[in-house]
């Protein structure tokens, strides 16, 4: 049974949200009273989560200006990119096998409530959609620690930058379709293959927006 989270803990997974979804946007001040005031806590909560999101790297201290919501590196990205690469199509391959007619009938409404969210321009609620739709299949995969570990490396990729590159609007649906037919036929092997392929195609558009050029995929062992 999990151990229940702590006011920090709580305070953090808030912030990251935030800035997931773009409430808080990249570059914005941190400031610690407002936040104690937001949560209805005392300020020591409060900078124990600020600190942990600083170690994380979501956040950055400048000298006398206190911290700020951190700009998206490319470097970092592409790392949790690669790690993502690993895990991610390997647990949905897992997870085909253990997927109910009614786990999949749920991520087909998914499917269709992105879509819909997409259309209408509703960031936050598309990418929480998102986030349901991938962990409807990590919870399955049988393995309880690594769709923590798959949540922890998800926290730390920039959704909010993602979910406004237009040249995603048209081909994330398609992935997301062609990863529901292959869960739909309990084909592992094409699950992955769709994963893994859904996961490059975003990272590529990302790579190329944060670095302002096109980019070879890292995870190609031949590529630095």
């Amino acid at each position: 049974m999990p151990k229940p989270l702590t006011k920090r803990d709580r305070i953090a997974n808030e912030l990251r949200r935030m800035i997931s979804e773009g409430e808080l946007p990249r570059g914005s001040r941190i400031q610690q009273d407002v936040l104690a005031s937001m949560f209805d806590t005392s300020i020591t909560p409060v900078r124990e989560a600020l600190r942990l999101l600083e170690a994380e790297g979501v956040l950055v201290g400048e000298p006398y200006k206190g911290l700020r919501v951190a700009d998206a590196d490319y470097e970092q990205v592409k790392t949790v990119y690669m790690l993502r690469r690993l895990v991610e199509p390997y647990a949905m391959q897992r997870a085909a096998r253990r997927l109910s007619p009614r786990d999949i009938d749920l991520a087909e409404r998914l499917v269709a409530e992105m879509e819909q969210a997409a259309a209408e321009g509703d960031l936050a609620r598309l990418n929480a959609t998102n986030h349901r739709f991938h962990f409807l299949f990590y919870a399955k995969c049988g393995n309880e620690g690594l769709a923590d570990e798959i949540d922890q490396l998800w926290q730390k990729f920039p959704w909010d930058m993602l979910q406004v590159l237009d040249d995603r609007v048209d081909e994330t649906p398609n992935e997301h379709r062609a990863m529901l037919a292959a869960a739909r036929l309990g084909d592992g092997d094409a699950l992955a293959k769709a994963t893994e392929w859904h996961l490059s195609r975003s990272f590529l558009a990302l790579g190329r927006h944060l670095t302002g050029h096109k980019i070879a995929d890292p995870f190609e062992v031949d590529n630095d």
